[in-house]
């Protein structure tokens, strides 16, 4: 049984009153076919300009990951397969191994398996960019989502290294584009959600990968379709970000992975990085009391 409890309500802790049901993306990486179809979606929806159209040596990718003006990523992943026992294999990808190519001599490995999966910003319950925004310029939204104000942002990048994922970024170009140099990340089309439409990414996905929703059922669809790869064999299966005990309090965009997080470029137990702060902050006001009290002592000892 499923025994997660439901996901908390940031959009409520942060103010806003009557807030719809959280949204989100559960993006299952199992289904996913590489077709960059969510990667153009969101480019020509949000005016997002060309980054890049050189391949990077790492099987398809051309962009290499997220970023100001990569709102989706798509990871294209090639690993040696199995031959003799699943392992938890997925069988879908497969390049059949050419004679005397990718098989290596006293292993059972033949061909390649890719594994595939769109990456997006997580709009983390506990976002740490929130938190070091001097500006206000990162606002939680009534669906529990976080966007950058453009009008607001100056650009000063504190969020930048703030953010676990590596996602938010300064846009520095090309010349002549858009909000080039303030914060720029995923905005989980905050346009399209106030007309009660889909995000671009999801509406473009041709095998619904990327499915968006209420961010509970989202949870609970996850979890079954868990269950459904592991009866089929598929032990590797797992979910990224979908606990809201972890160390951002689970995701807004949460994902089905293949194998174990770092394989795909993301960290495995992420927390956010302003947890700290307080511990910090009461830390150096004792230290500067202490400083303060011995330096009037040291005053009132010279002084008798």
């Amino acid at each position: 049984m499923w025994g997660w409890s439901s996901a908390p309500d940031p959009a409520r802790d942060t103010g806003w009153i009557n807030a719809p049901a959280r949204k989100g993306f559960f993006t299952d990486g199992s289904v996913c076919i590489g077709c960059k179809a969510c990667e153009v979606a969101c480019k020509e929806w949000n005016g997002i300009p060309e980054d890049g159209l050189q391949l990077l040596g790492m099987s398809y990718d051309n962009t290499g990951g997220l970023g100001a003006s990569t709102w989706r990523h798509v990871a294209f992943i090639e690993q040696p397969r199995r031959a003799v026992g699943s392992d938890g294999f997925t069988p879908l990808p497969m390049v059949t191994a050419a004679p005397d190519q990718n098989t290596h001599a006293g292993s059972a490995e033949t061909g390649i398996r890719w594994l595939m999966s769109s990456d997006v910003c997580k709009h983390c319950t506990h976002a740490a960019c929130l938190d070091v925004c001097p500006t206000g310029a990162l606002l939680r939204t009534e669906f529990g989502t976080v966007v950058v104000q453009d009008d607001v942002c100056n650009g000063c990048g504190y969020c930048i290294p703030a953010c676990p994922f590596g996602v938010i970024d300064r846009r520095d170009g090309p010349p002549g584009a858009r909000n080039v140099g303030i914060a720029q990340k995923c905005t989980l089309c905050y346009d399209r959600l106030r007309d009660d439409m889909t995000p671009a990414c999801a509406q473009a996905c041709p095998t619904q990968s990327i499915q968006f929703g209420d961010l509970d059922e989202l949870r609970i669809r996850a979890h079954d379709r868990v269950d459904s790869l592991h009866a089929a064999g598929v032990t590797d299966a797992r979910l990224y970000l979908a606990d809201p005990n972890d160390g951002i309090g689970g995701a807004g965009a949460f994902f089905l992975l293949l194998d174990e997080p770092e394989v795909y470029g993301l960290p495995p137990d992420p927390v956010v990085t302003t947890r700290d702060l307080p511990a910090m902050w009461r830390t150096a006001a004792i230290a500067g009391a202490t400083l303060v009290a011995g330096a009037a002592a040291a005053f009132v000892w010279t002084r008798s």
